[in-house]
């Protein structure tokens, strides 16, 4: 498994693209938001393609298809094939097939992607409790999901069909902001129906399951935006991880985050797939990343230096981390944080 440093953010002497042979690549929050790219995402991963790495797009977000998603990459200037992409709709197709009879009847609360990933798996997508289905599967609607269909998920569980969920994400970043995910739509009919779902998303092992299937990977290295599934899927999964911010993880989040969720590197943008990672050292002054130098003083943590603003947010990390040993660091980061405007 991967040693999950509690010293900050781990460096690297080679760049990340050259380090790995596959990039394992979340979309929302990592490559486009709200369908647009994000800045420095298409020639990035141009450069870390021509250059012999991998690229696999594995998305929580069950709405699309893997055609319709490769389209939309290629369309934003990253040449894609349905088969590089991975969905959560793919990952809880299959946990539903190793379940249920082929043939089994599936009320569906979701898109496109979820009913075309169900019928590749031998399951039959119905859209009303009254169909008779033996299990429901929620993934995410988009915004003009109807109300109605929850009310038709509990019904059809109260009538004891098996629940599924591809991903319990409660956001999702796009172009306005932060929106509600699948995770607030689970969490509408587990009210209503006091039923707990089987969920297959990051960071639970059918998803990294059904990534290592498709794609063989030898040394992969997760690319993700949030601590809580793409950074803990690859503590899960035993493999690296790369923290990029530019989705819904902030720098006092990272900073305060527990052994599961640090990731082995972080960077601003998918940049950092074509650098090495400066390593951050412990001193007897405190923790150093290139100009910086971070330190536990009392009840807060202290940041002194200048230079690159990443680099002192890795010695941040590097003392919180050390302080908080298996926990998550409880030290007030705010003044040390604000000094780096991220």
């Amino acid at each position: 498994m991967s040693q999950v440093s509690r010293s900050g953010p781990r460096g690297s002497s080679t760049a990340l693209y050259e380090a790995y042979d596959t990039a394992l690549l979340d979309l929302d929050g990592v490559v486009y938001a709200g369908g647009r790219a994000i800045v420095h995402a298409v020639d990035s991963l141009r450069t870390a393609r021509d250059g012999g790495m991998h690229l696999a797009y594995v998305t929580n977000n069950a709405l699309r298809t893997p055609a319709a998603v490769a389209e939309h990459l290629t369309e934003l200037g990253i040449p894609a094939e349905p088969t590089d992409v991975i969905t959560s709709a793919q990952a809880v197709a299959r946990l539903m097939a190793d379940q249920l009879p082929a043939g089994s009847r599936v009320l569906v609360v979701g898109g496109e992607g979820l009913r075309v990933a169900l019928r590749e798996r031998g399951l039959v997508p119905v859209e009303h409790a009254d169909d008779e289905p033996v299990a429901v599967a929620q993934g995410y609607g988009g915004p003009d999901m109807a109300w109605g269909r929850f009310a038709e998920a509990a019904y059809a569980i109260a009538r004891g069909a098996v629940w599924f969920a591809s991903n319990t994400d409660l956001t999702i970043p796009g172009a306005r902001g932060i929106a509600p995910g699948n995770g607030a739509a689970v969490e509408v009919v587990r009210i209503a129906t006091g039923a707990e779902p089987q969920v297959a998303g990051k960071p639970l092992p059918p998803m990294h399951r059904e990534t290592v299937l498709r794609t063989g990977a030898e040394r992969p290295l997760v690319v993700g935006d949030r601590l809580d599934t793409d950074i803990e899927g690859a503590f899960n999964g035993g493999v690296d991880s790369l923290l990029v911010l530019t989705g819904v993880t902030d720098a006092a989040q990272l900073v305060a985050a527990g052994p599961r969720h640090r990731p082995t590197y972080v960077d601003a943008d998918l940049r950092g797939l074509l650098t090495g990672q400066p390593e951050v050292t412990e001193t007897g002054r405190g923790f150093v990343c290139g100009d910086w130098t971070a330190s536990a003083r009392g009840n807060e943590l202290v940041l002194e230096g200048d230079g690159d603003v990443l680099d002192g947010l890795r010695a941040l990390c590097g003392a919180a981390w050390s302080h908080a040993g298996g926990g998550s660091c409880g030290l007030d980061a705010g003044k040390a944080v604000s000094r780096l405007g991220l």
